[in-house]
């Protein structure tokens, strides 16, 4: 049976639509001066159990153009890791645990947020600015600058937001590495 059978009232959805799904824990170290925030992971990223696993997606090369680390997308995935640490660069997903069918955060319902103000100040107390890797993860987390940290809405790195060229969303993330001391 397909993920639907029928759209009205009594509809019946799969187990696997209504299934909690939770995210990853934070690559971040306590000497991290900038964060990048997803929202939740993608279905092929929680099936790889890895950060910005879907070929399409240009989180990889957006970083390692910031860092000027070309060939980072291209490195395994431990590598690219401890790239972003050695660049005291964290990454982290606004949403812990939520439901959602496919990988488009507009089908994201029941988010459980992580508590990111909290979390950060006692395990990254350096952390200065945070950017949002798309609308859901903005939405969701931009009162982080009530706590005093630079907040930055980065265009999608997600193959959904196909608007944008690449270049153009490095043009919108190159601010956020400018941060780094």
């Amino acid at each position: 049976m397909g993920a639907f059978a029928g759209t009205g009232p009594g509809a019946i959805v799969s187990a696997a639509a209504q299934a909690q799904l939770s995210g990853f824990p934070p690559v971040l170290a306590a000497d991290a001066e900038v964060l990048v925030l997803g929202s939740f992971p993608g279905v092929a990223s929680l099936n790889m159990g890895q950060y910005y696993a879907h070929p399409r997606n240009q989180f990889w090369r957006l970083l390692g153009a910031c860092l000027e680390v070309e060939a980072l997308h291209q490195m395994p995935y431990e590598e690219r890791l401890r790239v972003a640490i050695r660049h005291r660069v964290g990454i982290w997903d606004v949403v812990a645990n939520c439901r959602r069918q496919g990988s488009l955060d507009a089908a994201v319902t029941a988010a459980e947020v992580n508590p990111l103000a909290a979390y950060l100040r006692e395990h990254a107390p350096r952390l200065e600015c945070i950017g949002f890797n798309g609308g859901l993860s903005w939405k969701l987390g931009h009162h982080l600058a009530d706590y005093g940290y630079r907040v930055f809405r980065l265009a999608s790195s997600s193959p959904a937001a196909a608007m944008y060229s690449f270049e153009q969303k490095l043009e919108q993330w190159r601010p956020l590495f400018a941060c780094r001391s």
